[in-house]
C-alpha cells in the first residue's frame, strides 16, 4: 500500500530526465526536465513534500540512479516497461505524459517491479552477456567464412566442421584453390575475425571459470552442475541472470524465462499458442541447449561424476533424479512422434524447475 505522501516519476534518458511529482495532500502536480547527474535528480527529489517515492522504467540507464535513491534513503521502484498499463485510447507519447503516467502508477500501487542486482551481480552479468555476445560474433565470423568459400565452389568434406582438422584444411587446402587475389584477401580477412574471436571466446571463458570457481556464485553453480547439460559455464549464466531464485516457484520460473505457451481464453474457448519468450532471453537459451542433452541415454560418466564431487549429497541424489526423469520425458516425446524442437522446449520448461529446486536448496 502506497504511504509516502509524494510520489514521482522519471523518464530516464543519456542526457536528459522528465520528471513529475504528485503531492498525495494538495494534489499539486510539480513538473520540471533534469540532467541525468544523480546530484541533480536527488536535489530536487529532496526539495518536494516527504516522504517520497520514486520511480522510473528499467533501461538501457543501468540501476546507478536507484542506489543513489536508496543510498539517500529513499524508496525506488524500478519499473518493468513490459507490465506497464497504458490506456488504450491514448495516441500521445511524450517524455512528459509517459514521467506523469508513472507518478500515477506509482501512487496507486499498480507498478510491477524488476529485481534490481547487486554490484557484484550485475558485474559478473556483464561478463556472462560478453561471452554470449562474443559467441554471436564467432557464429556470424564463422557463417561469412564458410560462405565465402561456398560461393567458390569450396566445400570441407572431411568431418565435422570447425575442428582441428577444419582449420588445418583452410589454411593448407581451401586458400590455396582461391585463384584471385581480391578473394584471398577477403579469406584472410575472414579467417583472421574467425580466429581472433575464437580467441577472445576462450579468454572469456577461462575468466568466467575462474569466477565460477571463487565468488558468491559458486554453491549455486555446483549444485545445478548435477544436471546434465549444465556446464560450469551454463550454470554461472544461470546464477547471475536469475539472481534470487527465492522470488519464483518450481511452477513460475518456466514463466520467467518465457518457456511456457501463450494462451488466448474467452468464454469456454481455449487457445494456446507458441511460447511467450518473454523475459531472460539468455537464461532461456541456456536452458534449452542445455535440454537437448537429456535426449539422449542416461549414463554417469566421468564427467558427471567429476561435477557430482563438488556438489553436496542431497544434491547429487536431486541431479540424479531430475537426469532420469528428463530423458523418460524424452522418451515418451519421441514415442508419440512429438516434433524434436516442441519437445526440447518441453523439457527446457521442466530443466528450469529442476534447476530452481537445486539453486534454492541449502548447502
Amino acid at each position: 500500500m502506497f504511504t509516502e505522501r509524494t510520489s514521482v516519476g522519471l523518464d530516464v534518458h543519456a542526457r536528459s530526465v522528465a520528471a513529475a511529482a504528485i503531492d498525495g495532500v494538495t494534489g499539486e502536480l510539480f513538473q520540471t526536465r533534469l540532467t541525468p547527474s544523480h546530484e541533480h535528480i536527488l536535489s530536487w527529489v529532496r526539495d518536494l513534500p516527504g516522504p517520497v517515492a520514486v520511480a522510473y522504467e528499467a533501461g538501457p540507464t543501468g540501476f546507478g540512479l536507484y542506489r543513489a535513491l536508496v543510498g539517500a534513503g529513499i524508496r525506488c521502484e524500478v519499473v518493468a516497461p513490459s507490465k506497464l498499463q497504458r490506456p488504450a485510447g491514448d495516441r500521445v507519447k511524450t517524455d512528459a505524459k509517459d514521467a506523469v503516467h508513472l507518478a500515477r502508477l506509482l501512487r496507486l500501487d499498480e507498478v510491477v517491479s524488476v529485481s534490481v542486482p547487486s554490484v557484484d551481480q550485475e558485474a559478473a552479468r556483464d561478463l556472462v552477456r560478453a561471452r554470449e555476445d562474443c559467441r554471436g560474433d564467432l557464429m556470424r565470423a564463422r557463417h561469412r567464412l564458410s560462405k565465402l568459400l561456398l560461393r567458390q565452389g569450396i566445400v570441407f568434406s572431411g568431418g565435422q566442421a570447425w575442428t582441428g582438422a577444419h582449420h588445418t584444411w583452410l589454411v593448407h587446402e581451401a586458400q590455396p584453390q582461391l585463384l584471385h587475389r581480391p578473394t584471398r584477401l577477403a579469406f584472410d580477412a575472414d579467417h583472421e575475425a574467425v580466429l581472433a574471436t575464437l580467441a577472445r571466446r576462450d579468454r572469456l571463458d577461462r575468466s568466467i571459470e575462474a569466477m565460477a570457481a571463487d565468488s558468491e556464485f559458486t554453491a549455486v553453480v555446483h549444485r545445478l552442475g548435477c544436471l546434465r547439460g549444465v556446464s560450469t559455464l551454463t550454470g554461472f549464466g544461470l546464477a547471475v541472470e536469475i539472481g534470487d531464485w527465492h522470488r519464483f516457484t518450481g511452477n513460475s520460473i518456466g514463466s520467467f524465462v518465457g518457456l511456457v505457451p501463450s494462451e488466448h481464453s474467452s468464454g469456454a474457448s481455449r487457445s494456446q499458442g507458441p511460447i511467450t519468450k518473454a523475459g531472460n532471453t539468455h537464461a532461456r537459451r541456456l536452458l534449452v541447449e542445455a535440454a537437448w542433452h537429456h535426449r539422449s541415454r542416461y549414463t554417469i560418466g566421468k564427467t558427471m561424476r567429476d561435477r557430482w564431487e563438488a556438489a553436496p549429497a542431497p544434491a547429487r541424489a536431486r541431479g540424479d533424479a531430475g537426469n532420469r526423469r528428463l530423458h523418460e520425458r524424452w522418451v515418451r516425446f519421441l514415442a508419440r512422434d512429438k516434433r524434436g524442437t516442441v519437445a526440447n522446449v518441453a523439457i527446457a520448461r521442466e530443466l528450469a524447475g529442476w534447476c530452481w529446486s537445486l539453486a534454492v536448496m541449502e548447502d
